[in-house]
């Protein structure tokens, strides 16, 4: 079974931390993986053999904010504190994911960390990012207080669309990505559905004020809000190493969703298939 790496959520505030990982932790578990809490008060020296012994990685919310100094930014009065040894875990976890083509999923938080860490940038605080126009048109928090908070409009030649599709053929089959237009919605696997203008839109729980803003090195962005453009995910461009990012919860949904089962899943499969070729390699 592999084990997948999730750090604790936040390392000021153990209450909030220890009510948030279950989620997450759970929904590992029943997409088939072993769930492996990383403390984050501990020195990195004692956490390499318990980050070596895992297959995969979860980087889950938080409710800080990334420091802007580590983008060369002001910091915006809107701005979180930042969580230090959570950043220090994050790039523990990121550099060994990294070395050795372990699976990343980045949930909230957790895409901000990753695209900072390949040297991206993050927008501070929606509302400032956006003209006056489009302030109000979605409510980037309210998966607090509903189960849906908006769409994101997801690139049909994305490996997330592929994810979520179910498919496992090509992200660029007519049949499974490109099904005849029509006059309303066509539905597509896994919950998601492709609008008459050809976009594929998936309904989403959020609760982020913060954003990626400039994109690092070896990603590229796969969704973005439809009414207000704001990035929703991003993945790795490289071929050989499962990289996914998104800015809702699927934690929250998964028992109600099976996008958010799909998401999991795909960890978990490129957490396995990672085993199988090191067992395979080591019988040659």
């Amino acid at each position: 079974m592999p084990r997948i790496a999730i750090p604790l959520p936040h390392s000021a505030d153990p209450k909030y931390a220890e009510r948030a990982i279950p989620q997450y932790e759970r929904a590992v578990q029943l997409a088939g993986g072993e769930s492996v809490r990383i403390p984050l008060d501990r020195p990195s020296s004692q956490l390499a053999d318990l980050i070596a012994s895992c297959d995969g990685v979860v980087l889950p919310g938080s409710k800080a904010d990334v420091d802007p100094g580590r983008f060369h930014a002001p910091r915006s009065p809107h701005t979180a504190a930042a969580d230090p040894r959570r950043d220090a875990v994050d790039n523990l976890l990121l550099e060994d994911a990294c070395r050795l083509r372990k699976p990343v999923l980045g949930i909230c938080y957790g895409l901000q960390s990753l695209n900072v860490f390949r040297g991206g940038s993050l927008v501070q605080h929606i509302p400032d990012f956006l003209p006056e126009e489009l302030r109000t048109k979605v409510n980037h928090e309210a998966g607090r207080k509903v189960a849906i908070a908006h769409d994101v409009a997801i690139d049909a030649d994305s490996k997330l669309a592929q994810v979520l599709s179910g498919s496992p053929t090509s992200p660029h089959s007519k049949e499974n990505c490109h099904p005849e237009r029509s006059e309303g919605p066509t539905q597509l696997g896994h919950g998601f559905v492709q609008s008459a203008d050809g976009k594929q839109l998936l309904p989403v729980n959020s609760s982020h004020h913060q954003s990626a803003e400039r994109i690092g090195g070896g990603l590229r962005i796969v969704a973005r809000c439809p009414d207000d453009g704001i990035i929703e995910a991003l993945e790795g461009t490289s071929p050989d190493h499962f990289v996914l990012a998104v800015q809702w919860h699927p934690e929250r949904s998964f028992d109600d969703d099976p996008a958010s089962r799909a998401l999991f899943r795909a960890l978990i499969d490129g957490a396995r298939a990672r085993q199988t070729g090191f067992a395979g390699n080591s019988r040659r």
